[in-house]
C-alpha cells in the first residue's frame, strides 16, 4: 500500500539513543518523499491518546519505543483500520523479536512501508477497577510482581538490568497464595503467564506455539510455592525445556478466569490485581509484518 500520510508515535526517553533513533527515522522517510508527523511522548498514556485522535484512509502508524509504547498505540489504534507498525526501541521490545523487525532503522521503516498488513487478535484482561487490551502477554503471580516490584527510577537508568534486578528480589522474597484458573475446568497454579506471542522477555519462547495470528492463547502456569523449583522452571525457559517440567501445566484456550491475591503485568507494564478475566478480541488489530 501506499501511504498518503505516516504518524510517528515516539517514546524519546524509551532507551537506546531513542530520541537520536526518532528523528533520523523521520528524515529516513522524508527523503522517501512521504509525508510524516512526529508525536512525542511526555507522559503514561500520550501514546493512546496520540493514536485514538487519528483518522483517516491511507494512514500508517509507526510505534516508536518499548513494549509499553507498543501497548498504549494498540490501545488506541484497536479496532480501526489504520495499521500499526514497530521501530524497535525501549528496555527490550520483545514484540519487535516477535516480528523479527531489525533494530537498524532504515531495515525497521522499509518494513514499515513495505510490510503485509494482517489482522491479529489481541488480548482483553479485565478486573473489578478497568480493562486493557494486550499485545504479548498477560503474567499473573511472580510475573506480576517482579513489574509491581521494578523501582521507577531505575529502570528509566538501568532499563533492562532493573526488571532483572526486581526479579531476583522477587524471586528471594516468593511466598505466593494459591490462585484458580478456570476455562472448561479449573486448575491450581501459584503463578501463570497467559501468552497472545510466543516470545517473552526477549527472545526466550515461552508458548513455542503461540502466534499473533492465532486466536487462542497458550498458558503457562507454575504449580509450586518453592523458590528453588520456580528458579529451575526460569532456567528451563532459557533453555526451552520448561514445559515437560514438573509442576507446570501449558496448553490452549480462549478465556481464563483467575480468582486469588495475585499482581498482574501486561505487556511488561503494570496493571493491577486479580481477580480478573481474560479473553480472546478477534481479528482487531492491523500489524505490519515483514514480507516473508
Amino acid at each position: 500500500m501506499k501511504y498518503e500520510k505516516v504518524f510517528l508515535i515516539g517514546n524519546p526517553i524509551a532507551g537506546g539513543s531513542a530520541f537520536k533513533k526518532i528523528t533520523k527515522a523521520e528524515n529516513i522517510l522524508k527523503n522517501k518523499g512521504v509525508s510524516v508527523e512526529t508525536l512525542l511522548t511526555e507522559k503514561q498514556g500520550d501514546a493512546e491518546r496520540f493514536a485514538k485522535q487519528i483518522k483517516g484512509s491511507k494512514i500508517l502508524v509507526i510505534a516508536a519505543g518499548g513494549d509499553g509504547t507498543y501497548n498504549e498505540v494498540v490501545n488506541g489504534l484497536a479496532f480501526s483500520q489504520i495499521p500499526m507498525a514497530v521501530l524497535p526501541m525501549g528496555t527490550t521490545s520483545v514484540l519487535a523479536k516477535e516480528l523479527k523487525i531489525p533494530k537498524n532503522t532504515e531495515k525497521a521503516i522499509d518494513i514499515a512501508l513495505k510490510g503485509r498488513v494482517q489482522k491479529i487478535h489481541l488480548g482483553r484482561i479485565k478486573n473489578k477497577e478497568k480493562q486493557r487490551l494486550f499485545i504479548l502477554m498477560a503474567g499473573i503471580g511472580f510475573d506480576g510482581l517482579a513489574v509491581f516490584n521494578v523501582d521507577s527510577q531505575k529502570k528509566r537508568y538501568f532499563k533492562k538490568i532493573a526488571y532483572i534486578l526486581s526479579g531476583i528480589k522477587t524471586l528471594l522474597n516468593y511466598a505466593p497464595t494459591e490462585l484458580r484458573i478456570s476455562n472448561s475446568e479449573i486448575k491450581k497454579a501459584f503463578s501463570a503467564v497467559v501468552c497472545k506471542a510466543s516470545c517473552y522477555g526477549g527472545s526466550f519462547k515461552l508458548a513455542p506455539d503461540a502466534d499473533l495470528r492465532k486466536p487462542c492463547f497458550y498458558a503457562f502456569l507454575s504449580q509450586t510455592r518453592s523458590k528453588f523449583e520456580l528458579a529451575l522452571q526460569i532456567s528451563g525457559v532459557i533453555f526451552g525445556k520448561h514445559i515437560k517440567m514438573r509442576d507446570t501445566e501449558y496448553f490452549r484456550t480462549e478465556f481464563l478466569e483467575i480468582t486469588g491475591d495475585a499482581h498482574v503485568q501486561i505487556d511488561g507494564d503494570y496493571f493491577g490485581k486479580t481477580p480478573a478475566r481474560i479473553e480472546i478480541v478477534k481479528d482487531a488489530l492491523n500489524l505490519v509484518f515483514p514480507e516473508e
